[in-house]
């Protein structure tokens, strides 16, 4: 209880009075009484403190390269996968824009603290499962609510998801090393909780296309309190730039998958022009002259490359190649 006795007496309050009236004591201590106050919530994280969302970007730029190799090898298909911006949201609102069932693993990535997740849409999962056994990417949009994934279905999402861990330890290399475990799967998100519903999460969405008409999600969710301990390592990456191995690396894969590609070959021995009346009055047994060439030409998609001797190689025709042709300005 305070105590009503009053510090000062009588006189040296009149005093005190006297004093603010004619101005020879300051009223004005500077203190604002009319400042406005700024609503803070202390259970919030604030996200403008920490984690750089660009070398999250990086690090998701050479996912996407990493991953995209690694499905080739397995489906023997060139998926094409896009990466969205990185968002830092509220759990909860990433889980309330979910509808299951879906394949939602929770990993863990060593030594980062906590637990992440990785859902993959069952549009992609039905899509890898068809290319895996030869099919041309046809899959399902969505399961039937209620429906879990079967074995043979299991076992795709694991093909997928050694993939994944193996793309994103080489892109988290440059940055620090990590180890990826698998730890649980569920087919309900609400099921997963690696946060609270309040709290913050590093949202990063890949749309995968494995054939014409089939495309889904593969989302990567890092609990924003695991990659905060090691903001400083992310954001001198921004600073010093990715290195020259991942381009090198890059380069090296681009050239391998063009190496790839199919193209036409055909070779020409030689041509004759004439006119459309003389073509349409043709027929069987009709002979051509022909200006005799030192060599047949080999055109490789329309583009003449080789000048070539057209002779046999057991039962089939051949053609050896002589020498390559200039280029034609």
């Amino acid at each position: 209880m305070a105590d009503s006795t009053n510090l000062l007496s009588p006189e040296e309050l009149d005093a005190l009075a006297a004093g603010i009236e004619d101005g020879t004591i300051e009223s004005d201590t500077g203190v604002n009484t009319g400042a406005a106050a700024l609503k803070h919530d202390l259970t919030n994280e604030d996200s403008s403190l920490g984690v750089n969302v660009g070398a999250v970007d990086m690090i998701n730029e050479r996912f996407v390269r990493q991953f995209r190799h690694g499905l080739l090898e397995v489906l023997r298909t060139t998926p094409k996968i896009n990466m969205a911006n990185v968002k830092i949201i509220k759990f909860g609102d990433y889980l309330k824009d979910l509808k299951p069932p879906l394949a939602v693993n929770t990993i863990r990535l060593d030594p980062l603290r906590g637990y992440s997740l990785v859902v993959i849409d069952p549009s992609v999962v039905f899509a890898s499962l068809d290319n895996f056994f030869g099919g041309f990417g046809r899959g399902m949009n969505a399961l039937p609510p209620g429906r879990s994934f079967t074995p043979t279905e299991t076992s795709i999402i694991s093909i997928m998801l050694n993939v994944f861990f193996g793309a994103l330890q080489e892109a988290w290399a440059p940055v620090m090393p990590i180890k990826c475990e698998h730890v649980s799967s569920e087919v309900n998100p609400q099921f997963a909780q690696i946060a609270d519903q309040n709290d913050l999460v590093i949202f990063s969405r890949f749309e995968s296309e494995l054939s014409h008409d089939v495309t889904g999600n593969i989302d990567l969710v890092y609990p924003y309190s695991s990659l905060k301990p090691i903001r400083e390592a992310l954001a001198s990456r921004v600073q010093t730039g990715d290195d020259d191995t991942g381009d090198q690396q890059w380069s090296n894969e681009l050239h391998a998958a063009a190496a790839d590609a199919e193209v036409p070959v055909r070779v020409t021995l030689a041509e004759v022009e004439t006119t459309l009346s003389k073509f349409q009055s043709m027929s069987s047994g009709d002979v051509l002259f022909l200006k005799k060439a030192d060599y047949a030409r080999m055109y490789v998609n329309e583009i003449p490359v080789f000048e070539a001797d057209i002779g046999s190689s057991g039962p089939h025709m051949a053609a050896k190649i002589v020498k390559a042709m200039e280029p034609e300005e």
